[in-house]
């Protein structure tokens, strides 16, 4: 993920397109994170559901934390959380039924330099990676509230956590580490309490930036950046330790694979290629290996670093050097066709109410 220091301005899609900006109770709402040079923004976006297009709320951007990195968004739809890296805390903000978020405070202490969350699926525990202590940092949840009480102040991982993802279930935790080769760590949870998962370091491509599970929790991914330009595949034990296919890594013909994203339905892995500008998608076999997509690739704006999928897993969103760009994706032949582009920076995170 990169930081970007101008707020991302987007336009209404429907002002290209003719599709109406009218509110919607069915409308879901878009968030971005913007380190803006330390300050911190966050910008706030209404999705139409039934086109993907984006327009910006009036109250947008907001006022975040310095430097604010990551966010996560609580299964109830009711609260968004914002990693602050400048500043090693964690905000809470209260979500009201127009999309506006109103900050609680006061913020919840983490570790130095947090850059990564990862939500609880039953929404109990929030997790956070602190690139500047190699710890993490974790949370009970308030359901009714949403205010975070520390769980466990610094469980040390000892590294500079890439990228972090929860299993579906929630049972396990994964992060992947620099090196050549890199690493990833893998913990079971037992009600938000960590243990090692026998095997962890698995070892990986060079600088695994992009990781992602499937929904079923069967396969996982990760992007190894240059010089191998390559995909990972390992299967999911029961146990939470992962194994690698025998046809692993997957080289690409793109460069700097930066993220990863996974389909709703689990048939598709696409890749944001950061060298190329451009996204690869590739369908998931029964056995979790990838093959690449005849239509693939798809061109995005200049250098595409993170990937975000609506709830209803039509419309899929990339944050690039220029902006975001949105596309609708065809469930049938997993073919994605730009629907908009919206000019501006790329935001660090981007998160959608389910």
């Amino acid at each position: 993920m990169l930081k970007r220091a101008a707020a991302l301005l987007l336009v209404c899609a429907s002002l290209g397109l003719g599709i109406s900006c009218s509110n919607s109770s069915n409308s879901r709402y878009l968030y971005g994170a913007l380190p803006s040079g330390g300050a911190g923004e966050i910008v706030e976006y209404r999705e139409d559901p039934n086109s993907g297009a984006l327009t910006q709320l009036v109250s947008s951007p907001i006022t975040a934390g310095a430097a604010v990195e990551a966010l996560a968004i609580h299964p109830s739809k009711k609260f968004l959380y914002a990693a602050n890296s400048g500043s090693g805390n964690v905000s809470l903000f209260t979500i009201a039924s127009t999309g506006d978020l109103n900050e609680v405070t006061p913020r919840a202490t983490a570790g130095t330099a947090p850059t990564l969350l990862a939500m609880d699926p039953s929404g109990a525990f929030l997790y956070v990676a602190n690139s500047g202590s190699f710890d993490l940092t974790i949370y009970k949840i308030d359901p009714s509230t949403g205010v975070l009480t520390t769980f466990i102040g610094s469980y040390p991982i000892g590294m500079s956590a890439l990228n972090m993802v929860l299993s579906p279930s929630g049972n396990f935790l994964y992060l992947t580490g620099a090196g050549t080769p890199g690493v990833i760590e893998a913990f079971s949870l037992n009600s938000g309490q960590p243990t090692i998962v026998q095997g962890t370091p698995f070892l990986t491509g060079t600088d695994p930036t992009g990781l992602a599970i499937d929904p079923g929790g069967k396969f996982l991914y990760t992007a190894n950046r240059a010089p191998d330009n390559s995909i990972s595949e390992f299967t999911i034990n029961g146990d939470g330790s992962i194994a690698q296919l025998a046809n692993s890594p997957v080289g690409e013909s793109f460069s700097s694979p930066t993220a990863l994203l996974v389909d709703k339905s689990g048939k598709y892995l696409y890749v944001a290629n950061q060298g190329s500008s451009n996204l690869a998608g590739y369908s998931i076999g029964s056995d979790g290996s990838i093959t690449l997509l005849s239509a693939s690739p798809f061109g995005t704006s200049s250098q595409p670093s993170f990937i975000a999928m609506d709830p209803s897993g039509n419309f899929l969103f990339v944050g690039s050097q220029s902006g975001v760009q949105s596309f609708s994706l065809a469930s049938s032949s997993g073919t994605l066709t730009s629907v908009s582009t919206y000019s501006g920076s790329a935001p660090t995170s981007i998160v959608l109410t389910p």
